[in-house]
């Protein structure tokens, strides 16, 4: 990509697009654009026309989504479906119409079968049951990617997908309605503290084992696959499994990540699991070999990631708290 060439973020407000656009800007690019949801609403198939007609992107990352942990999922079902259906139907037909030179697909490691072989192959794909607590956001998640290649089958065009594990870091989601694991356990470990709780409650039993990705590694990871040459990119996909997943390839318990982030935060209570809540899928770890082969490795342990998410969350209490 040209460092002057017209990028679309969508998203860029998330945890996912504020980390894509601190990378797009320490990488010189000087020509992204970026719309609020209250400024340009992905839902509506004639705003989102208008807007691609009026600034004319050269590519699109396209991290633009509603996401949320177990519970969210779970109580939202229908809007976890609808709303990512519609944001990337309306998102990849408009690059198409208005002939986008490229586009990247954000997904998430959920597409993948509950009890998929571990660690998880990108074959691995629509080859069994997804889990149950979050199959709608999941299902919307693999239209995406199959959008994607049905465009590319049909009219040639080079978008391209991109599977992250669980993700953390800056700007991410601390509300306990709605939150993902790590921010959860980030802001209940500070609150224990501050209070001096006698102890810190856990979902689920903590055997359950998750992989983890620094967000910024992840945005790396997405510029990485944006830059590569099409033939590159062809020569280590298929037409009909043409996305990446991009991990650590290392994965962790919940009750190890409980006691890492219990260590970061200085909470000196005791970890108490609660066995009645549900644990999600056994285990969710990627291969990345796909990934690594082409050069790109991340730059985060999880005990870095996890203190510069403390120190971003300290910082940004008075936002993020409301």
């Amino acid at each position: 990509m040209k460092r002057d060439a017209r990028i679309y973020l969508a998203g860029h407000r998330g945890l996912v697009g504020s980390a894509i656009f601190r990378r797009l800007e320490a990488e010189g690019f000087v020509n992204i654009i970026t719309r609020s949801h209250a400024e340009l609403d992905l839902t509506n198939q004639k705003a989102v026309n208008d807007f691609f007609a009026q600034q004319q992107p050269d590519y699109v990352f396209l991290a633009a989504a509603k996401v949320g942990g177990i519970q969210a999922n779970n109580t939202y079902p229908a809007d976890f479906i609808y709303h990512n259906l519609m944001i990337e139907a309306n998102v990849i037909n408009a690059a198409y119409r208005h002939r986008v030179e490229g586009l990247l697909f954000l997904g998430s490691s959920c597409i993948y079968p509950r009890l998929a072989g571990q660690p998880m192959v990108e074959d691995s794909l629509l080859t069994g049951t997804l889990e149950p607590t979050n199959e709608p956001y999941a299902i919307a998640k693999i239209a995406g990617i199959k959008l994607c290649e049905s465009y590319n089958r049909q009219y040639g065009t080079d978008y391209r997908s991109a599977m992250p594990t669980n993700l953390y870091g800056p700007y991410d989601n601390f509300n306990l309605e709605n939150s993902h694991v790590i921010p959860a356990l980030i802001r209940k470990f500070h609150d224990a503290k501050v209070n001096n709780a006698p102890l810190m409650e856990v979902w689920g039993t903590g055997n359950a084992r998750r992989e983890f990705l620094y967000v910024d590694d992840m945005a790396d990871a997405c510029v990485y696959l944006m830059e590569l040459d099409e033939t590159t990119y062809a020569a280590n996909t298929t037409p009909m499994l043409s996305h990446i997943n991009i991990g650590t390839g290392q994965d962790v318990t919940i009750r190890e990540l409980a006691e890492l982030i219990k260590a970061v935060i200085g909470f000196e209570g005791e970890i108490v699991f609660d066995v009645t809540k549900p644990d999600g899928a056994p285990r969710k770890l990627l291969d990345t070999s796909r990934l690594t082969s082409l050069g790109w490795q991340p730059s985060f342990s999880l005990k870095k990631g996890l203190v510069g998410a403390y120190q971003w969350y300290l910082g940004n209490l008075g936002e993020v708290r409301g």
